[in-house]
């Protein structure tokens, strides 16, 4: 039986991965779901990327003409047609009701014309924010664990090029100068490297840089 309800401007986007692939099927269920509710399809979008792409083309006209408001009824096949990430989803549905614009996937059954879709977007929003927590954690105790372990976060520290060179004047190690200026001892390695080439009758002595033993330290005289 057909929904007794007043038309609605629709607009339909589809998508798939490849060239190759062909949005047919998905454009046939859309169809006919939406001669269905008595609407009418007034334009559709299609695209041929990845989900991942965020700025596919027909996407990104369909969220232009959203803001014009010249539709009621946005109807896509699936979510992961549409949306990139459950982040994304709650963005981007909590801008179309600022604009008046309903939502439809018809594959995951989510309809935002009914008061239970609308509240699905609730639900969707708090499996974001629970994601959202979750990532932050991980980060957080990844950060934590590097710190034990010694690891130096952040950017690389520009090396004082003169201190190193000094330092290796006076037989240090590779480990020992990349504690004193706080840098790795692969850093110290390559700018030590770098002025042996640049500069390598200054001092011989860098020269031997390049006899350091199989954990990176001179082999002291």
């Amino acid at each position: 039986m057909r929904f007794k309800e007043d038309s609605k401007r629709c607009v339909a986007y589809l998508r798939v991965s490849t060239q190759d692939q062909s949005c047919e099927i998905q454009r046939e269920e859309i169809k006919n779901y939406i001669n269905y509710r008595g609407w009418v399809l007034i334009e559709s979008h299609e695209d041929k990327a990845t989900g991942t792409n965020g700025n596919r083309p027909q996407l990104q006209a369909l969220l232009k003409a959203a803001k014009s408001r010249v539709f009621d009824v946005v109807v896509v096949w699936k979510l992961d047609r549409f949306f990139r990430s459950l982040k994304d989803i709650v963005t981007t549905l909590h801008e179309f009701t600022e604009l008046g614009i309903e939502f439809i996937s018809i594959k995951d059954q989510i309809d935002l014309t009914t008061s239970s879709g609308r509240l699905m977007t609730h639900m969707i929003a708090a499996f974001a924010e629970f994601e959202a927590s979750l990532i932050k954690e991980r980060v957080m105790a990844g950060l934590e664990n590097a710190k034990r372990k010694g690891t130096i976060l952040g950017r690389p520290k520009q090396i004082d090029e003169s201190l190193a060179w000094q330092l290796r004047q006076q037989g240090f190690s590779l480990n020992q100068i990349a504690k004193r200026i706080g840098a790795s001892k692969a850093g110290v390695y390559k700018t030590l490297s770098k002025l042996s080439v640049t500069n390598p009758v200054a001092n011989p002595e860098i020269i031997d840089i390049n006899k350091v033993d199989s954990v990176g330290h001179k082999t002291k005289v």
